[in-house]
């Protein structure tokens, strides 16, 4: 197999890689990885290493700016990622000066828009809030309030979270203090819980005093990661359906950093925050998988 040419970016230290396959790319006509190819390249020891992996081809729908592959760093595909959307509308506004760029994903269509500051806007669409969209594998449950319950020694139980699909299924439990749970514990129990069907992202949040969202999250697939985009969708949409902030907008603050998140009356997240280029290289997928 040729080489294949890759870009490394991150929003708040969630990193990734990404493969441009488009047209007259610099990797144009080669296939898509393989989950075996991708685990390999994220390996963080043996490879390339990132959260997730991005394969950009050509656009489907006519004014869509591109269409993206979404891979978690052991290989599996995933429906949505918001930070590497955001990697890639700041990708797409550089090479074309376009500040507004639509991408397509196996979740929808994402608006991406270059802000004055250099931060890159998402309009990640509306959540799944009914238990077929999560999906849960009861759908007569209320996604508000699920009956989901885990003991922690010598913390407050975690109980009742909050489902949201972002384009991913989430979990998302309300405590006192997010930075006190061992989440690295905590989240494979979760991630496999038998309501999702479809394993979850976990998420602890905690509201501050001064209307901030502390945030820390367990992705289903990857583990702990500095950021989440699609997490912190969740969390707003189920903050918001808990009455539990004032107003629509909030910034939660991530591991990496924090993001503005605002769940808007038309239904709509939309996701603001940086989105960096860390470097560029070339690798021999051959010689990394020993062929």
């Amino acid at each position: 197999m040729p080489e294949i040419k890759f870009r490394k970016m991150h929003g708040l230290g969630n990193d990734f890689v990404i493969i441009d396959r488009r047209a007259h790319g610099p990797n144009e006509g080669q296939p898509l990885l393989t989950e075996a190819e991708a685990a390999m390249i994220g390996d963080r020891r043996r490879g390339v290493g990132c959260d997730q992996f991005v394969e950009i081809t050509d656009p489907v729908t006519q004014g869509t700016s591109a269409f993206l592959h979404m891979r978690n760093g052991n290989g599996e595909p995933v429906e949505a990622c918001g930070n590497a959307t955001r990697c890639i509308g700041r990708l797409l506004a550089d090479e074309t000066g376009k500040t507004e760029n639509i991408v397509e994903t196996v979740a929808g269509q994402l608006g991406c828009t270059l802000l004055d500051d250099g931060n890159i806007g998402v309009n990640m669409g509306e959540p799944g809030l009914n238990a077929a969209q999560i999906p849960l594998s009861d759908d007569t449950l209320d996604t508000l309030s699920l009956p989901i319950s885990l003991d922690v020694p010598g913390l407050a139980p975690l109980t009742n979270p909050t489902a949201v699909n972002m384009g991913n299924p989430h979990m998302v439990f309300f405590v006192e203090d997010a930075e006190a749970y061992p989440l690295e514990e905590i989240g494979p129990t979760l991630e496999h819980h038998p309501l999702y069907p479809e394993r979850t992202n976990v998420s602890l949040a905690t509201i501050r005093a001064d209307g901030t969202i502390r945030l820390r999250v367990f992705e289903r697939g990857a583990g702990i990661t500095q950021a989440c985009g699609t997490a912190a969708c969740a969390t707003i949409v189920a903050a918001r359906r808990r009455q539990l902030i004032e107003g629509q907008a909030a910034m939660i603050i991530l591991d990496g950093g924090p993001l503005i998140m605002a769940y808007q009356t038309d239904g709509d997240v939309l996701m603001t925050g940086p989105a960096s280029y860390a470097f560029e290289g070339v690798l021999d997928l051959d010689a990394l998988m020993g062929r």
